[in-house]
């Protein structure tokens, strides 16, 4: 029954996709419609939020009051009580008229308030007054009124952390979040980023009169490991796109769909690494990336460094201009446990890891066994690097039951990327 109640609501409402997260939220919406109940809905921009709030009142004893749509980001903070809760003559410079808000003009029917935690304070405090009792004040009054409307809410923000940091109010929170529902992003759905391809694909054949376009089997597989951080909004443009610029062959191969796709090893090279996380927790994820950054940076200047230091050893080829030509180095070093190096008549001495001084002569002789010490050194280095890496993957590899495909996304890079590294460090499926 209940399947059959969600494949309905789908129809209905334009809704494509079988995925269990997207069938789970549809079902909570239809169960919460018929009571009276104050709705959060929560998910990424663009994931389509909105079609949720339209269920809710449809499928609602509300459904043949009024439904209004308000966006609480795009309306100035200066102007936002009057528009939802409305003015008195006078009440402000400009105000000749008196003015009903949205609150009063649905009254009988539901209110979807959009990006409620762009909500200011002052406002939050009025909606908390309407959701407890019914009542609100318009703008430059003092007597109150009496509205009875159902909210429905929406925001792609972690609200719970904007209650942290004060810019929500906490009690209007748990008002609100009577019966939460999440919206799951596109990335998470499975295959229906394909289904809704193909919906796309037919809707623009028939708006601009011209054959739909088709995925091959490896564009499919691109599609699939796309991350779309726009979400539905974003596949939806992309299919446009194509429809309108593809003009010589319909069938979209792997090669072209990349073409209008961003570049996502670059964004991966930028963002080091970029960590697949379902928990909500990106603060903690953000850190790690700093932290990976760092210790990658940190290595790159060791590893020059050592580079460097032997080039001397070996060659005798130094002097004060070739230091001054590397400061740069030595100067990143110097943020670290490294000293700049100081340059002496005779002999030159550098401060290495580990206190180790290697002294160096004007002859370019040098310590023999400092020399093989730092050789040693640099090899264990990189040598644990690719132990940890190998060790990071074998992991990952086992925690997903040897699929790759979600190994990669654990790991925070592309297939293709690790089954190069597998490849390369040979490693075997875990069993």
């Amino acid at each position: 029954m209940e399947d059959s109640e969600i494949q309905a609501v789908k129809r209905r409402f334009g809704i494509v996709g079988n995925s269990p997260l997207l069938n789970n939220a549809i079902l909570r919406a239809i169960q919460v419609a018929p009571t009276e109940m104050s709705v959060l809905i929560t998910g990424e921009s663009g994931s389509g939020k909105e079609s949720f709030s339209k269920i809710i009142h449809s499928l609602s004893k509300r459904k043949h009051g009024p439904f209004i749509a308000i966006n609480c980001g795009a309306i100035p903070e200066g102007t936002i009580y009057s528009e939802l809760f409305g003015h008195e003559k006078g009440a402000f410079t400009g105000s000749t008229d008196a003015r009903k808000g949205y609150f009063e003009v649905t009254d009988g029917g539901t209110i979807f308030l959009d990006e409620i935690g762009e909500m200011p304070f002052d406002s939050q405090a009025m909606l908390l007054r309407i959701l407890e009792n019914g009542e609100y004040i318009r703008m430059g009054s003092s007597s109150p009124r009496k509205t009875d409307v159902r909210v429905v809410a929406a925001t792609n923000v972690d609200l719970i952390q904007a209650v942290r940091d004060k810019k929500f109010r906490e009690d209007l929170y748990f008002r609100l979040s009577t019966m939460p529902i999440f919206v799951p992003p596109l990335r998470d759905r499975g295959k229906d980023v394909e289904l809704l391809f193909r919906k796309f694909a037919s809707d623009f054949s028939e708006k601009y009169k011209v054959e739909p376009i088709k995925l091959s089997e490896d564009a499919k597989e691109v599609l699939g490991r796309f991350r779309f951080p726009g979400n539905i909004r974003q596949l939806r443009n992309l299919v446009e796109q194509i429809s309108l610029i593809e003009t010589e062959t319909r069938v979209i191969d792997a090669l072209k769909l990349s073409a209008y796709l961003p570049d996502d090893q670059k964004l991966l090279a930028l963002t080091l690494p970029d960590l697949h996380h379902t928990n909500g927790d990106s603060k903690s994820f953000s850190e790690r990336e700093i932290l990976y950054k760092v210790l990658f940076d940190l290595k790159n200047d060791v590893t020059e460094l050592k580079k460097l230091v032997f080039q001397l050893l070996q060659n005798g080829d130094y002097d004060a201009e070739f230091i001054r030509d590397h400061k740069d180095l030595f100067h990143n070093l110097n943020e670290t446990d490294f000293k700049t190096p100081k340059i002496k008549s005779d002999p030159l001495l550098l401060k290495a890891p580990e206190d180790n001084i290697i002294e160096i002569t004007s002859n370019g002789t040098s310590n023999k066994e400092n020399t093989q010490d730092i050789q040693h050194e640099e090899q264990i280095d990189t040598l644990s690097l690719e132990e940890k890496e190998k060790e990071l993957i074998t992991r990952a590899l086992k925690k997903n039951n040897n699929k790759r495909k979600y190994a990669a996304q654990d790991l925070g890079i592309s297939e293709r990327t690790l089954y190069r590294k597998i490849k390369q460090y040979e490693i075997d499926n875990q069993k």
